[in-house]
């Protein structure tokens, strides 16, 4: 029941620049493709665009995200590592979109360093926050996705995704608490244990301790058995 958020809701408010040189005509037809949800045809024009101009990173940030539609992961990977080192006020978004990548190519360990680079750039990115979270739920690490799912429903109380967290986070919760149970049920089944194996050992110790004393007292009465031969001695 992982809360994902798409990469593609987080890009917008971005306009189309003017057609005035190949790179804005280029990047402009991909932009409307994008918005089209066409990203197989916008591929084409994207890719020109950052190779036109290797510091477009809205054109890099586009590129990646028709990657990732079409599941080329690998190569949406590759685009935002490259402008991430670059990318400015922009690198809330790139971290986060390349976090979504590493997040669906399975290696949360990845994911999660890229959320919070994006939340280190923007501590106000809430979808890093639940992201992360999400992320940190894969890794098995509970307790700070805990954190990080409080951090989201703070800063978006509103979300209409608030029920499915709140569940989730319950769920969690359920899970420390049957660990507790399982924990305390196997400490008191070691104490338990432990306890038998010093009554046992208590009750042999103390049997052969007896065993011991009745020896003792058998081999003491055996030396004060006196000699009679000579009163019976036949005359």
């Amino acid at each position: 029941m992982i809360i994902f958020l798409g990469s593609f809701l987080f890009i917008s408010g971005t306009q189309a620049l003017p057609a005035q040189t190949p790179v804005q005509g280029s990047f402009a037809k991909g932009e409307e493709l994008f918005m089209q949800n066409k990203p197989q045809e916008a591929l084409k024009y994207l890719e020109a665009a950052v190779s036109e101009d290797p510091a477009h990173v809205q054109a890099f940030l586009y590129l990646g995200i028709s990657y990732l539609q079409v599941n080329r992961v690998d190569d949406a990977i590759a685009v935002y590592k490259k402008i991430l080192p670059n990318a400015g006020d922009e690198t809330a978004r790139v971290a986060f979109n390349l976090g979504n990548a590493y997040f669906v190519k399975g290696i949360f360990a990845l994911a999660k360093e890229c959320y919070t680079q994006a939340i280190t750039a923007d501590s106000s990115y809430a979808s890093a926050y639940l992201n992360r979270a999400n992320a940190l739920v894969k890794n098995g690490e509970l307790a700070d996705a805990l954190k990080d799912y409080d951090a989201y429903l703070a800063m978006e109380p509103g979300t209409p995704q608030r029920e499915q967290v709140v569940k989730l986070m319950a769920f969690i919760r359920d899970q420390f608490a049957a660990e507790d149970r399982r924990r305390a049920m196997a400490e008191e089944a070691a104490k338990a244990d432990a306890d038998r194996r010093k009554k046992l050992l208590d009750e042999v110790t103390g049997s052969l301790q007896a065993a011991a004393e009745d020896s003792k007292g058998l081999s003491a009465g055996s030396e004060d058995v006196q000699d009679y031969d000579n009163e019976f001695e036949l005359q």
